[in-house]
């Protein structure tokens, strides 16, 4: 291939991925001279109204892609907070075991950050979980936020769960 030819792709990849904007980013800190920026993102649970969580992640820039010679992949570090902002509807989730509620995509095809709803029936909480997910490696980075459900006035669409302690776990009430 020429070295030309090499070039114009990764000019067009480069290109293609400073497009990618999110409309969910509600803010963007630039952390050194080279253009690399944490971004922070409101993700709201598709089925848990009431309940948003922020997440913080780091976004490469141009010129640190190329003097890393790394071109298509950003760290897996992030940061994950979720709260209550209004009213708590429950609806159709999972109570016996996580589910996705976000993905996106931290390389050309091999890792993703995704954040991860699972419900503690002993705690009565919602926990929000954000790691990265690679093919070949799997990552131990990862980030942490918890819900508490008691003392807040939640509407259960399809009626809430009896609490079912588990072997080790502490029931709070």
């Amino acid at each position: 291939m020429h070295a030309i030819a090499r070039i114009a792709i990764v000019a067009v990849a480069a290109l293609s991925l400073a497009a990618c904007g999110n409309r969910n980013e509600v803010g963007n800190v630039g952390v050194d001279w080279t253009g690399n920026d944490i971004s922070i993102e409101a993700l709201a649970d598709p089925e848990v109204d009431g309940v948003v969580c922020h997440l913080s992640f780091f976004n490469r820039s141009f010129i640190d892609r190329m003097s890393q010679g790394n071109w298509f992949e950003d760290p897996s570090y992030s940061a994950l907070d979720c709260s209550v902002v209004g009213p708590v509807t429950v609806g159709d989730i999972n109570t016996n075991g996580g589910e996705e509620i976000f993905r996106e995509g931290r390389s050309l095809i091999w890792k993703s950050l995704r954040v991860t709803r699972i419900y503690d029936a002993a705690n009565n909480a919602l926990i929000y979980l954000a790691h990265a997910r690679e093919i070949q490696q799997g990552s131990g980075k990862m980030s942490l936020s918890v819900v508490p459900l008691n003392g807040l006035d939640v509407t259960w669409e399809n009626g809430a769960p009896a609490p079912q302690p588990m072997q080790g776990s502490v029931m709070v009430q």
